[in-house]
């Protein structure tokens, strides 16, 4: 496993993160316990989860399983680098006025403790806001968070879902406080999904923020099982929305990677780790075998006509804003 720098902070953290959006859903407490202990074996010590994972009617469950893991004591909780995050809300039935989405002050304090009781730890390193808000002003955000960090209850804030435009508000009113700001943002990113290329990547290399991308397999559509209607009901599913041009491009890219020697999901992390302003993908084992599997992608570095070959079959937006569609 390689490590780096996570943003301009001195936190180190695993080229792959631990997505744990599953545990609860798609996988048992017992098997997520095996695709922890599995994952930190393989050197993967950065963990992400969020308040709300676990399902629509038991949201919670996925920190409450984190948290029993690390109740088993031998290192477990020490040999991770926690994220998680604050803001849908809890209870979608519930309807009073401080229950919905957002991240008041109100309730980012008072998420940032029931997180903890769940998790069963007294510290969090990441603390991410899970969406903008855009009703509530940086004065009142960095308010909240800033002391936090300085309590020692968090060390660090991230961000997820954030335009580039919010980066830049975020960083410029915490330089204003002599604060550090935000250390990553969390983005769906992919071959799959390039648009990010245009603002988001540039702004988070300028500011210092390290990139953390959800769906790197494009929900699946870059797994490899895609064309294979009998894998499983998910791929059984991609599979029925494929347009006649969606098949064709995935038959070459399972060509090109054929002529690797590499399976499709390691080519597809490999790509986005090639990524200056990417800190890591965020993968969603089920089981500890996927954890495996996930590891070859850290250790292959594809070559620029590979890049070049990779950028024919899913081709992106160009470059960087505006350069890419101004003068």
């Amino acid at each position: 496993m390689e490590y780096t720098s996570l943003g301009r902070s001195g936190l180190k953290v695993s080229r792959l993160c631990l997505g744990t959006m599953n545990f609860g859903r798609a996988t048992s407490e017992k098997e997520a316990f095996a695709t922890m202990d599995k994952a930190v074996e393989e050197g993967i010590t950065f963990f992400d989860t969020a308040n709300v994972y676990g399902g629509p009617d038991q949201r919670g469950l996925t920190e409450e399983i984190i948290g029993r893991w690390f109740a088993l004591g031998q290192g477990r909780r020490e040999s991770v680098v926690l994220a998680t995050k604050v803001y849908n809300p809890m209870d979608e039935k519930a309807d009073g006025p401080n229950d919905a989405a957002g991240l008041s002050a109100y309730k980012i304090r008072r998420s940032l403790h029931r997180s903890l009781r769940r998790l069963q730890t007294d510290h969090i390193e990441v603390y991410q806001m899970h969406h903008v808000d855009a009703a509530v002003s940086w004065d009142e955000l960095w308010g909240a968070f800033q002391p936090i960090v300085e309590s020692g209850v968090v060390d660090y804030i991230g961000s997820s879902n954030f335009g580039a435009r919010h980066l830049c508000y975020a960083q410029a009113a915490a330089h204003e406080r002599h604060f550090l700001g935000l250390i990553s943002e969390q983005h769906k990113f992919s071959l799959d999904c390039r648009l990010p290329e245009l603002e988001i990547l540039p702004a988070a290399r300028d500011l210092g923020i390290g990139l953390l991308c959800w769906s790197p397999l494009g929900g699946g559509f870059l797994s490899g099982h895609a064309l294979n209607p009998d894998w499983g009901s998910r791929s059984s599913e991609i599979s029925r929305r494929l347009t006649p041009v969606r098949r064709e491009q995935l038959k070459a890219y399972a060509k090109l990677c054929r002529e690797l020697g590499e399976a499709e999901s390691t080519v597809a992390l490999a790509w986005l780790l090639s990524h200056q302003a990417v800190a890591a993908p965020i993968i969603g084992p089920r089981t500890p075998d996927q954890v495996t599997s996930a590891i070859a992608a850290v250790d292959l570095v594809l070559a620029p006509e590979m890049l070049e070959r990779l950028d024919d079959v899913f081709p992106g937006p160009g470059g960087q804003a505006p350069e890419t569609y101004a003068w």
